[in-house]
């Protein structure tokens, strides 16, 4: 898997007026890449990012934008990656969106939302429920950690042993059962 970046809004360009072009532009971008990836057995994945904090000139801004592109492309070997930090500041309603644009996920990416922290750093979402929405949902693929950590990596992880440990597993996910 390999994100494929939008681009960015030339700089002093209206968003509006060159909406049109940038879209026909990203499209036969994206045709190409897929016909390319298809050869080596690879999927493209294409993020939105919030233009709201992160990258105010960024093209591709929200799911729903995301999804009217994939279809237009028209390529199986390119999904949606969706990091749900910028997907809670553009949207929210994350459980919708998720169950919404299931069939088009190919990767997750978490971040707690304002700070861009640990998933059990002070924010807006709560973890556990999307890990178990997730689950319920058939979601089989990673989950990356896309997140400024508030300390030591390490120490930064106790979120996923605490989280392990409430669903019954050891470090590294396996079952305790498995002993």
């Amino acid at each position: 898997r390999i994100h494929v970046m939008a681009g960015r809004v030339p700089l002093g360009a209206d968003r509006a007026a060159v909406a049109g072009e940038m879209e026909t532009t990203f499209i036969e971008n994206l045709r190409y890449a897929a016909d390319l990836l298809a050869q080596e057995d690879m999927i493209g994945l294409v993020e939105p990012i919030n233009n709201r904090i992160t990258d105010p000139r960024y093209y591709l801004n929200t799911p729903q934008q995301a999804a009217a592109i994939l279809e237009k492309v028209g390529r199986p070997n390119l999904k949606l990656q969706l990091d749900l930090f910028h997907c809670q500041i553009m949207d929210g309603n994350l459980s919708r969106n998720l169950e919404t644009y299931f069939p088009l996920i190919g990767h997750i990416q978490i971040a707690q939302v304002p700070g861009r922290h640990e998933p059990d750093s002070p924010g807006e979402l709560n973890f556990p429920y999307i890990f178990e929405l997730l689950e319920s949902l058939g979601y089989t693929g990673y989950v990356g950690c896309e997140y400024a950590p508030k300390g030591d990596t390490l120490k930064g992880l106790g979120w996923l042993y605490s989280y392990w440990e409430s669903r019954g597993l050891q470090r590294g996910g396996a079952s305790k059962a498995a002993e």
